[in-house]
């Protein structure tokens, strides 16, 4: 029997470039298993693919191990913040602010 094969799209930007990927997977493989096919992995070696958050369509997937992949689905990779982005507006505001009373 022929098994049925899919195409999803594996997604990652670094700091420094981006990939998009085209990846042929079985039907009903798993995010994770989509993820190790691409090979997104020996681009990037400092990613963990077996534990990095990922998504899909910008949809964080709780159990990336068992969730099925659909065909068309887009994988994207996400990276840690290395700011808190409310303390990133707390200090912006609190810039703007300053500027403003100097400028008065």
């Amino acid at each position: 029997m022929v098994e049925s094969v899919i195409e999803v799209e594996v997604v990652y930007a670094a700091a420094d470039r981006q990939v998009l990927l085209t990846v042929a997977v079985p039907d009903g493989a798993s995010v994770r298993e989509a993820l190790r096919k691409s090979a997104v992995g020996a681009q990037f070696p400092e990613l963990d693919l077996g534990t990095c958050p990922v998504g899909i369509f910008g949809k964080v997937i709780a159990d990336p191990d068992v969730h099925p992949v659909h065909a068309g689905d887009r994988i994207e990779i996400y990276r840690p913040l290395l700011v808190d982005p409310k303390e990133v507006r707390r200090l912006r505001a609190a810039k703007a602010a300053e500027a403003k009373a100097r400028n008065q």
